[in-house]
């Protein structure tokens, strides 16, 4: 099978990315709890929002705002699933 570059995902991702993933379920790849992301504890400051395991404290997920980008960083996610519309 032959590849395309990643322009050829570009309507896949925009279903992903528009959606409300507070309504997600997340498993944590450190415990493996699994729960709606509305669940993980939320820590907010000047350099970004982490998103924590509410069972082991596992960071889920990273958001920061700098130099006019936004970094997302999901290691802590094993899998990050919600109902197909």
């Amino acid at each position: 099978m032959e590849h395309l570059d990643g322009n050829a995902a570009a309507g896949t991702l925009s279903e992903v990315f528009s959606l409300d993933v507070t309504v997600a379920t997340a498993t944590c790849a450190g415990c493996g709890m699994t729960g709606s992301v509305a669940q993980a504890m939320v820590y907010e400051s000047a350099m970004g929002t982490v998103l924590r395991c509410p069972a082991c404290d596992t960071v889920l997920l990273r958001v920061a705002h700098g130099g006019g980008e936004m970094h997302v960083e999901m290691r802590g996610v094993r899998l990050l699933r919600w109902a197909a519309s």
